[in-house]
């Protein structure tokens, strides 16, 4: 049995431990909408974004969630958010330089996802199939 030491988090974290700050920031980093996010304002750095800007640009997403992956992004620091202070508000977004340094290994992932993305419909397809047979 190997045991994990105990203490203060390391700089480096352990993924496996369920309270590694590295295993919560990948919970954050890695869905569909932070990926996006992260595209559509690194393509128009150094220039902002408005928010509808910005939803208008990442079909499919709602609001709210985009408010909220907004405000991780944000608190996270990947993010720079500046409120004109008009009747309403005009809200503008900006990728921070850690946010465009993350947009490269996302880059990575996304081209890793279209390169593959047919082998692994196939693999899926193919599996519902056995899935429809096994249960029939």
């Amino acid at each position: 049995m190997t045991t994990r030491p105990t203490g203060p988090p390391t700089a480096r974290g352990d993924l496996f431990d369920p309270d590694c700050p590295t295993r919560r920031l990948l919970d954050r980093i890695g869905t569909k909408w932070t990926s996006m996010t992260i595209k559509v304002l690194s393509e128009a750095a150094p220039e902002e974004v408005r928010f509808a800007e910005l939803r208008r640009r990442m079909p499919g997403v709602s609001q709210k969630m985009l408010s909220a992956t907004l405000r991780n992004l944000t608190h996270d620091g990947l993010v720079a958010r500046r409120v004109q202070p008009t009747i309403p508000p005009r809200v503008h977004y900006r990728v921070t330089a850690l946010g465009l340094s993350l947009d490269v290994p996302l880059a990575v992932l996304r081209s890793w996802a279209e390169e593959h993305m047919a082998e692994i419909d196939a693999h899926r397809h193919r599996h519902a199939e056995q899935d429809a047979t096994d249960q029939g």
